[in-house]
């Protein structure tokens, strides 16, 4: 259980009350966790965080503390955001004990990562659009604002609790496959790179790209395409845009042809 509690990555954004990293920190250490990465967190380290955390002090102390998102999840195979309210375009969803399962099963093959956003205002659409599902805990609708803290302590037990309960005395798995997963890192490449060449291809406006891109994005998270798969995509659209590069330069060849005939009173066969 340790070994695959290791790989798994509790990541707090812009954290705005140090208290709540502490009792974060608790959260973990509770469900015997000890991994927690902070993203630019607005104060930290203090008193507070120390004082909250109470026998803790340990996962605080080992705590990473980076200035982005990417820095935190680039060598992940699986990102789960949590999300406490419907997105205009929804994302495949889970719920907490699901993720349990998914994240106890995986982190025996790569690294995951847990995304939890700022106190306010979660998550933003962009963060939400890195992972590969999101989970919602459904509380009470009219009191559904949990405190971040108790989010973590959820969605930790239920890691918990499905490492606890194998199936037929094997650890729960999800389909085997041959090829690791791309990890985020890599799928942030094929975006950038996808999209540039929709750009080339004038299928996409750069500057009035609409939904297209977050819908492809979704597309292939849902897809979870492994490092092989990925480097074919790469290798297609490299092919695409060097095809485009060869056209126009042909094309810009004839027309200068056709100018060099034109200037000298020739008529173009």
């Amino acid at each position: 259980m340790r070994a695959c509690f290791d790989n798994i990555s509790i990541v707090m954004i812009n954290t705005t009350h140090p208290g709540n990293i502490g009792a974060a920190a608790r959260a973990l250490k509770n469900m015997g966790l000890g991994k927690l990465v902070l993203v630019d967190p607005k104060e930290y380290p203090t008193a507070k965080a120390q004082w909250r955390a109470a026998g803790a002090t340990d996962v605080l102390e080992q705590a990473e503390v980076v200035n982005t998102l990417d820095e935190a999840i680039a060598d992940c195979g699986l990102v789960i955001g949590t999300s406490a309210r419907e997105r205009r375009i929804p994302w495949p969803l889970l719920t907490p004990r699901e993720c349990g399962d998914r994240v106890s099963a995986e982190s025996n093959e790569h690294k995951v990562a847990i995304l939890f956003g700022r106190e306010d205002r979660g998550l933003t659409n962009e963060e939400l659009q890195k992972c590969h599902y999101h989970v919602h805990i459904p509380a009470n609708p009219e009191y559904s604002a949990l405190n971040i803290a108790a989010a973590i302590q959820v969605i930790v037990y239920e890691i918990r609790m499905s490492a606890l309960a194998p199936d037929n005395g094997e650890a729960l798995r999800f389909t085997d496959w041959d090829v690791a997963p791309a990890k985020i890192e890599a799928l942030d490449h094929y975006y950038e790179h996808l999209e540039a060449t929709l750009a080339d291809l004038k299928f996409l406006d750069p500057d009035n790209p609409r939904q297209t891109v977050t819908r492809m994005r979704r597309l292939f998270n849902r897809v979870r395409m492994d490092e092989m798969e990925i480097n074919i995509l790469r290798g297609m659209l490299t092919s695409i845009q060097n095809h485009i590069y060869h056209s126009g330069n042909t094309i810009r060849e004839l027309e200068a042809r056709l100018e060099a005939l034109e200037g000298k009173g020739q008529k173009p066969e």
